[in-house]
Parts: C-alpha cells; structure tokens; sequence
C-alpha cells in the first residue's frame, strides 16, 4: 500500500541526512500534503523511482495534480526535494569530505544525486551503448532514450503561457530548488556544489540524463555568454587540480561548432577516458617560446593538437598561443577562414585532464563557415549522413562518443526489416544508405543488428571526418602541416 511509499520515503529522507527519526511526523504530514490522506495506491518494485511512482500516482487518484507529464515530473522533484538535505547541508558535507579526499566529496555528492533521482538512473539506463571499431580506434556510440519526450498537452499549454525570465537559463543558479513549469523542468531537488574558479563564483553539479559517468557540469554562477580565451584554459587546470580524478572540457564558443546553452559560460566533465583520449600521437613538433610543453598532433578525425606539461601556466600559455594564430588563420586550399568583415569564424574546443603529474590539453579546431554547398557548415555533418546525425558536433562527440537521437531506435528495426527482405517502413531518408548496406553484406538473421550497428559507427567516423578542419588526405595533411608550421 501507499502507506509503504510514505515510510520508504521518510526513511529514505533520514539516511540521506535530510532529516532526523524525530522529523517522521512532520515529513509525513508533509507528504500527505502533496498526495492527498486517501491510501489507494499500491507500491511495487524497489527503489527510489518505484516510490515516486507510487505517491505520484496516489496523488492523481486523489485529485491533487492533473494526470499529465510536467504535472507528475513536478510532483516527483518535490517529493524527492523531502529527502535531499539543504544546500547549506550538501556544501558542508561536500567540503567536510574534500578534507579526506576530492574523490570522497564527489562520491557522497553523486551518490545523494542518484539517491533522491536528480540522476534518473533508470532511465538513463534504456540508453542504446555500443562501441564501433574505425582507423581512428573504437568510437562509442549511444541513441539517448532516457529524455523523456515532450508531452504535446504541456506544449499546446505553454503556447498560451506568459514567458519567464526567471530563471534565465537551465544552467543558471537560480535553478537550485526551483519548482519548474510547462516547458521547463523541475529543479525542486537540485543542488549545487560551490567554488571558485579563476577567483569567480562557480558551481558544480551532475547532468540528471548523464552521458558518461560521473557527468558533471561547472558552471559560472553569473549567466555570461560562454568565451574561449587564455582564462579558459585556466579555470580548466583549476578545476583539474581541484578534481584530479576528472576530466573537464569546454565546448565552443560559436554557433553550428559550438553546443546548444552558448548564453552561461559552463563546462563539462566526470569520470570517462573518451576515444580521443586514447588516441596516440601522429607527429611532434616544437613551439620555441613553450620549450616545456611537448605538442603533437593527434591521430584524431577532427583536427587536434596536444600539449602536455607539467607547469600548468606554460601549457596555457601555448594554448592561447596556438587560439591565436587559428582565430585569424586561412587557409583558402582547404575552405579554411577566419573572418567574413567582422564575422569570426574559428574558434576551439578544448579539453583538460591528467596524465600523472602531467596536464594534458587537446585543442580541437574549429570553423563554423557556410557555404552554398553546405549550408549547414562546412565543417557539420554534410547532408548524406545528416539521416542519422544532424545536430550540432559538441564537446562529448568530439572526443568520440555519439549521442544520436532517440527514433533511431525503431527506425534502425525498419532498416533491419528492409535488409532481410521483410515488410517494414523504413524512413525514405535512410534508403539510400540502407541499399549500399544490402548490396555490400550478406545480410541474416543472426548477423543484421551487427551490420546495422557497425555501419552507425562508420556513418559517426564520417560525422567527425567531416567536422574536421584538415582532412587525412594528402590535402589536408599539407595543409595541417602549414597551419604548425605557423604556430612553431
């Protein structure tokens, strides 16, 4: 019965240090509060998301909320809100174990992330995961079906709902704690870690659809657009150094080569050795004025160049070198260009971790020019592989891993109908590719989810080829050699 949600919750509340046995009463009061004193809802399965559901659900019974997404998306952040300390209370305890480790603070901060299902854990594990093997190594890729889809009644609401500027932004701190409304979502149990990063005010919190472990996002508790400059690669050593079992990078500066928040200056990062981290070095070469940074170009399908040292001032100091020379640097053999009259073009995305005692940044180059040919850039996805990977190429498919959307999941199951001859509706747009699949494999029951599986991951290799500033040709294997030649 409900009644069993109710006290699950409460004790779920108690061990996550946001109450005490003497607050039993209060708490219960408290969710009655919200669902209703009707107990007509049984509980079923384990877990924090069974017991949401299950008062959720007991709520809608009783009339407290209308039986629709956002309305239950609320209800579920304020009930898991009962059972998340204050975040006074997640800051002492967070810094508290910083005392014995970074890595005992990021564990209890993730940890009570996932136990009051700020991290949907469940549904992040309906995520597709499989690895692609390419010349560039194993790519990761992952069809994300853990965001749940918009509900189409809180759409057509929200198109008859006044706008508001607060907060101003998902990333910005107001959000900590914030009920949430149609359109936008529900914040009532988030939390967020202070610091300081490049003596500013930052915060530090986790991705509740994850991508990677330990999906962390460092954001600036001002909402100023984001910017790629010497102070970037700063604060991303900064952060490194704080967390050293972390990665952190950011994504660029400019729209089409850039992410989808370019308005709050953020970063991302967690627990994740990325394919491009893996990749090995295909040729070294000097800058003079940094003789303690060792600089190479990596063996990458976007155009990408490594500094390694162990004085963190010196390999930023090469990065803002090399961010200079890109962002006024054309190359018109290759469609490379910096300006359009005042229009910049280039920018990068530049990733941060450790290697022991050593600070390891890749900076990967960017341009955002359109063509008439390419009128979604030059360097996107170009419009044969735009069937399966369209949006914008940001941080974490930089370094290798995919996130490609959610139809392709019944989508691919048309493609493997369509190869073994079987009735199906596959989209028009996938044909084209579908036929060369047929045509170049012997196609059965047994082997067609691989050959669909493998060819994704060829089609990403292409995504990120095309991306990539200087190609692997013999053309763009000049014209890389020019652009270091530049830079030394």
């Amino acid at each position: 019965m409900v009644e069993d949600a109710v006290e699950n919750l409460i004790s779920l509340a108690v061990q996550n240090g946001a109450a005490e046995p003497l607050d039993r009463v209060y708490l219960r009061n408290r969710i009655f509060a919200l669902i209703g004193d009707e107990m007509a809802v049984a509980l079923e399965g384990d877990g924090v998301e069974a017991i949401s559901e299950a008062l959720v659900n007991a709520a809608v019974e009783n009339g407290k909320i209308e039986d629709n997404q956002t309305a239950r998306e609320l209800l579920d952040a304020q009930l898991m809100d009962l059972t998340t300390p204050r975040p006074s209370q997640v800051n002492e305890r967070f810094w508290e174990d910083y005392q014995t480790s970074p890595e005992a603070a990021t564990k209890y901060f993730y940890g009570l992330s996932k136990a009051n299902n700020y991290i949907k854990t469940k549904a992040i594990a309906k995520n597709i995961v499989f690895n692609s093997a390419t010349t560039f190594g194993d790519l990761e890729i992952t069809i994300n079906l853990s965001k749940p889809e918009k509900d189409p009644k809180a759409i057509a609401a929200a198109a008859h709902t006044a706008a508001s500027g607060y907060p101003l932004c998902q990333l910005c701190l107001e959000n900590e704690g914030y009920l949430g409304r149609l359109g936008y979502p529900a914040r009532s149990n988030h939390r967020v870690i202070r610091l300081t990063v490049g003596g500013r005010p930052w915060g530090f919190q986790y991705s509740p659809y994850a991508y990677f472990g330990e999906h962390a996002i460092f954001l600036d508790q001002q909402h100023v657009p984001m910017k790629i400059n010497r102070q970037t690669f700063t604060n991303l050593f900064e952060i490194i150094t704080q967390f050293p079992q972390y990665f952190v990078g950011s994504n660029a500066d400019l729209p089409i080569v850039g992410g989808s928040m370019l308005s709050h200056e953020h970063y991302q990062g967690g627990r994740h050795n990325f394919p491009m981290m893996k990749a090995p070095i295909a040729s070294t070469f000097k800058l003079a004025d940094y003789p303690d940074v060792k600089c190479g170009v990596v063996k990458w399908a976007m155009s990408t160049i490594r500094l390694t040292g162990t004085n963190q001032q010196s390999v930023a100091d090469a990065a803002e070198h090399i961010r200079e020379v890109w962002n006024h640097y054309d190359d018109p053999a290759v469609s490379v260009k910096a300006y359009d009259g005042e229009t910049r073009h280039h920018t990068v995305t530049p990733i941060a971790y450790r290697d022991g005692d050593q600070f390891v940044l890749d900076i990967v180059l960017r341009d955002n020019q359109t063509s008439t040919a390419y009128p979604d850039g030059i360097f996107h996805p170009h419009k044969d592989v735009q069937h399966i990977k369209k949006e914008n190429i940001g941080l974490i498919e930089v370094m290798g891993r995919a996130i490609l959307p959610a139809r392709l999941k019944t989508e691919m199951q048309e493609v493997q109908k369509f190869l073994l001859d079987q009735p199906n509706d596959m989209a028009d747009y996938h044909r084209t590719w579908a036929e060369e699949l047929k045509e170049n494999n012997t196609i059965t029951n047994d082997n067609v989810e691989q050959v669909v599986d493998d060819a994704i991951g060829k089609v990403f290799g292409r995504v990120l080829k095309d991306a990539g500033v200087f190609k692997w040709d013999a053309a763009g294997r000049e014209a890389q050699a020019r652009f270091i030649k530049a830079i030394e």
